[in-house]
């Protein structure tokens, strides 16, 4: 039996995946900073996150869900303590859980690893250009790393979702919501369980010549 983490599983996209994962049969480990879940740490703390990162010992499948929007706010009127924790979570965080469990899966010859990005990492969304910039920095450790690890059975993918009905949207400003979501063809915010499903086949042996990618999940909003 293949095991999955799932960061940021405690709720929202991080949820919806561990619960499709587990209907394929795959052992699922959600870990969140707080919440509902089988380990509780902030992946921005790194001596506590080595120490759950040993508990937790080998994986087969990391799913990079966990991550936050940061403020809403003209790019001058943020701050340097912003754009700090906003990267801490969204860049540094999944550049530790690559850096704990990738090497594992290189030894065993299999892995699959699926970061979360967004479409706001593609077209820069107007007034939340330190979570635009985050995500753009996926897009791009994904695309570096799906290089690096190429011939290594261990594959690296992104999705950029657009707007999703998650938890996580609760506290953006309805004014940006209603700009994000007007953007879409299809007139309409995505569901999580879409996402999920989308995550669950960059997880599975069904995708094999695709690493360092990037899938839209968009209702048609994604041009490039």
């Amino acid at each position: 039996m293949r095991t999955a983490l799932v960061t940021g599983g405690g709720r929202g996209l991080g949820a919806a995946t561990a619960e499709r994962l587990r209907a394929d049969g795959i052992r699922v480990l959600t870990l969140d900073r707080a919440g509902d879940v089988d380990v509780v740490v902030d992946i921005t703390d790194e001596e506590a996150f080595a120490k759950a990162a040993s508990e937790i010992g080998h994986i087969d499948i990391l799913i990079n869900s966990a991550g936050i929007v940061g403020p809403g706010l003209p790019l001058v009127d943020t701050t340097p303590d912003d754009w700090r924790t906003v990267f801490d979570v969204n860049v540094l965080g999944v550049v530790a859980t690559m850096r704990a469990f990738v090497p594992g899966m290189v030894e065993a010859g299999w892995g699959r690893v699926v970061n979360f990005a967004s479409m706001a990492g593609k077209d820069g969304n107007p007034n939340l250009s330190i979570y635009s910039a985050s995500k753009a920095a996926v897009i791009a450790l994904t695309k570096s790393s799906g290089k690096e690890l190429a011939t290594t059975g261990v594959l690296v993918n992104a999705i950029a979702p657009a707007v999703i009905a998650t938890p996580m949207n609760d506290t953006t400003a309805p004014e940006v919501l209603a700009h994000i979501t007007s953007l879409i063809p299809m007139k309409r915010v995505g569901r999580a369980e879409e996402v999920a499903e989308l995550v669950a086949w960059l997880s599975s042996d069904g995708v094999s010549f695709s690493t360092g990618a990037v899938y839209d999940i968009s209702g048609g909003r994604a041009t490039y």
